[in-house]
């Protein structure tokens, strides 16, 4: 409880838990797309070696830097745009669904 009973009232167990689940499934969806949009890019589908080559390494690091990039960027522009409207819901998030 905070303060003389004013501010925002604390989460319970479960509420807790229901947002830690809602954040590992957007961070697993993002880990899938990621996966298969970079994979799809930079991988053929004849596979001619057991391990990557060098290209492909390259390509698959700078997709998903990309990939990373864009999602913080429109992350960073959600929350401004949250914010003008008169409050961000949930606070700052750290581009990942992070309260932190």
């Amino acid at each position: 409880m905070s303060f003389l009973g004013f501010g925002r009232p604390q989460p319970t167990s479960a509420e807790k838990i229901a947002a830690v689940e809602a954040e590992m499934k957007l961070l697993t969806e993002m880990h899938n797309r990621l996966t298969r949009v970079c994979a799809k890019k930079c991988v053929p589908n004849d596979y001619r070696e057991g391990e990557l080559n060098k290209g492909e390494s390259v390509c698959l690091d700078r997709c998903a830097a990309k990939f990373f990039d864009v999602h913080m960027k429109v992350s960073e522009m959600m929350q401004q745009e949250a914010a003008a409207r008169g409050g961000a819901a949930g606070g700052g998030g750290g581009g990942f669904g992070f309260g932190g």
